[in-house]
């Protein structure tokens, strides 16, 4: 038996038209959503993502108005463009590209975002929202997560599903949104502290693997006929490609052998993630 790829490629390119139409009726009617994106510092990766973004908005026909700060930036002088930001009715979301330099609390910012405008899903209101099942943003990579799931028609309901990893911005989110009534799967939350991860990785009708680890779950750790999703980007040392490197994901993919659905890396999860970040922007637009 081998593995059904999951191409999150085309379920996100799918996801990102619907925004698109969305966006084609409020500017109809004079609305063209906002997306304001914040970058302090010049990680190369940070720059990467932020360019992602801001291609995804041009394509989705939406406004993308990226404010760069240099790495001394204070965290007074960011909490002031977050203010000016929160007030300016023509930004209906605003997205700081984590993470940020040592010397800002990423708390503090996160905090001071307008809940109505918090796309990234990471203000505490958004996440007790999520929590006790009320609308609100969800998260932009765990709930890519879940349409790729409803995308494969893979029975949720009753279903067990077992996360590895406990990270604010994947595996804790992913705890919450499972279990919730208009998903109805039964969890088990794992992580690198796990004693005899294997255990329970082998009860899994759905695994999904966020510990950050690069191969961590190997074919011997799923059981045959599983769904696996693989939320995992690592960079790994291979002196065969010009970079030096190659992206690979938590789970050895020749556990594409047992499983009956796997996700890639890359072209897996993370195309899922931007596409939910253009849904979001539309909904904030559409709520204001």
């Amino acid at each position: 038996m081998s593995a059904t790829i999951i191409d999150g490629k085309a379920v996100g390119q799918k996801v990102r038209e619907e925004a698109k139409q969305r966006a084609a009726v409020l500017k109809g009617k004079g609305i063209t959503p906002c997306l304001a994106v914040v970058l302090v510092g010049e990680d190369p990766a940070s720059i990467s993502y932020v360019t992602g973004k801001k291609q995804a908005c041009i394509e989705a026909g939406m406004e993308d108005r990226e404010i760069r700060l240099p790495e001394t930036a204070t965290e007074a002088e960011l909490l002031d463009l977050i203010a000016k930001l929160n007030a300016d009715t023509k930004v209906h979301g605003i997205l700081v590209q984590l993470p940020l330099p040592k010397h800002i609390a990423e708390d503090k910012i996160i905090i001071a975002i307008d809940p109505k405008k918090d796309v990234d899903g990471f203000h505490p209101v958004s996440v007790g929202n999520m929590v006790i099942g009320r609308p609100g943003f969800l998260p932009c990579t765990p709930h890519g997560v879940l349409v790729l799931l409803r995308e494969i028609k893979v029975p949720l309901s009753g279903a067990h599903a077992v996360v590895v990893g406990r990270s604010n911005i994947v595996g804790n989110p992913l705890a919450s949104m499972l279990p919730r009534r208009d998903v109805n799967a039964t969890l088990t939350v794992c992580h690198t502290g796990t004693k005899d991860l294997a255990k329970y990785t082998l009860q899994a009708d759905i695994l999904i693997a966020a510990a950050g680890k690069p191969e961590l779950i190997t074919p011997e750790m799923v059981r045959p006929g599983a769904v696996v999703i693989d939320v995992g980007v690592n960079r790994v040392p291979d002196a065969s490609k010009k970079s030096g490197f190659k992206l690979v994901g938590d789970v050895d993919f020749a556990a594409a052998e047992k499983a009956s659905y796997i996700t890639p890396v890359p072209g897996g999860v993370g195309p899922m993630t931007i596409a939910m970040l253009m849904q979001n922007v539309v909904e904030a637009a559409e709520n204001a």
